[in-house]
């Protein structure tokens, strides 16, 4: 029996033209150092890292922030998930598509539909034009970093609070300073510190379970 390689569908939009731009990557494929998934245009590029502990790392071009977000996440996320998006923690609108190509389409449809809501009577190319205007932001890492582990614990079922195990429902919350995971049900939560790149990265690197009180 000859079993299908792994490969899944990704997409992004570009900052600087506005297009949508969605690729076929396979497990293959990123056997290499770096895969670029770049737009027509040459304005943007996407960079996929398969890392040596089968992590996947993404440089996503953002079209609300001056620099790309960096995430990392699984390769059986990124490979297996019907549909995986990767929002820019500071706007919340995603930025990145994983998984099954129709549902990518779909998704990116939303986000446009979205976006252009937000947008108003503002064009995409003047609003492009304007995001670079708007400054590095401190610590543009610390989000992405600590939003990944929380989403990669919920998918292992390593975030508990005081629910029967499996009925808990959180919702995450961005702060100035730190991210709020709360469960709706028994309302129990926990508070975890954005204010240094440092602290996040030890997040990622010890956090294995998530506890809310």
């Amino acid at each position: 029996m000859v079993l299908a390689p792994k490969e899944t569908t990704v997409a992004y939009r570009c900052p600087e033209c506005g297009a949508l731009v969605m690729s076929m990557v396979g497990v293959f494929t990123l056997t290499a150092d770096m895969m670029r998934l770049k737009c027509p245009c040459e304005g943007s590029a996407l960079e996929i890292i398969y890392t040596k502990d089968k992590k996947v790392r993404l440089n996503v071009p953002c079209f609300a922030c001056p620099s790309p977000h960096s995430f990392q996440i699984s390769s059986q996320i990124f490979f297996e998930k019907e549909l995986f998006a990767l929002p820019c923690a500071y706007s919340g609108l995603d930025i990145c598509f994983i998984g099954k190509a129709d549902k990518v389409q779909q998704a990116a449809k939303e986000a446009e539909e979205e976006l252009m809501e937000l947008l108003g009577d503002t064009d995409f190319e003047t609003y492009a034009a304007a995001r670079g205007e708007r400054g590095e932001l401190t610590d543009p890492q610390v989000y992405d970093i600590v939003l990944y582990v929380i989403q990669e614990l919920q998918d292992e079922g390593a975030v508990h609070c005081h629910c029967p195990e499996g009925e808990g429902e959180y919702v995450v919350d961005i702060l100035a300073d730190m991210i709020r995971v709360t469960c709706k049900n028994c309302a129990a939560s926990v508070e975890i510190p954005t204010g240094s790149l440092t602290a996040a990265r030890d997040f990622l690197e010890t956090c294995d379970r998530l506890d809310l009180t």
